[in-house]
């Protein structure tokens, strides 16, 4: 499944006006309910030069895209936490916890199970 990306300055604000706050060690999820998985990753100036703000964008959508398959629609904002050092592991572990602490995964395994 390919997810869609948030854009447009207009649909990024409405997320975060709008949507729900989970925090984790490592970053914030702000996620709303929409027809279609939709992410943006906010990474602003203070996390460093263009090189290290960057390297994060691309973990934080690597370890995002591991998850989007299974999720339910909603848009989503990914943003980090200030930290010395950045990881995948940590990133995707945060992800993966607040995705199932909000209820945001959907079960297809056991669906498909049930069925038989």
């Amino acid at each position: 499944m390919r997810c869609l990306r948030l854009k447009k300055k207009k649909e990024i604000t409405g997320v975060l006006t709008k949507g729900k706050r989970v925090r984790a060690e490592t970053l914030m999820l702000v996620y709303l309910p929409s027809d279609r998985v939709k992410f943006a990753v906010c990474v602003g100036k203070k996390y460093g030069g263009s090189v290290q703000r960057n390297r994060i964008k691309r973990l934080l959508r690597a370890a995002f895209y591991d998850f989007a398959e299974d999720m339910k629609p909603c848009s989503v904002l990914l943003l980090p936490k200030a930290a010395p050092t950045y990881a995948y592991a940590s990133f995707r572990r945060d992800i993966g916890k607040l995705l199932k602490r909000e209820d945001l995964l959907e079960d297809r395994h056991f669906s498909a199970r049930r069925g038989e």
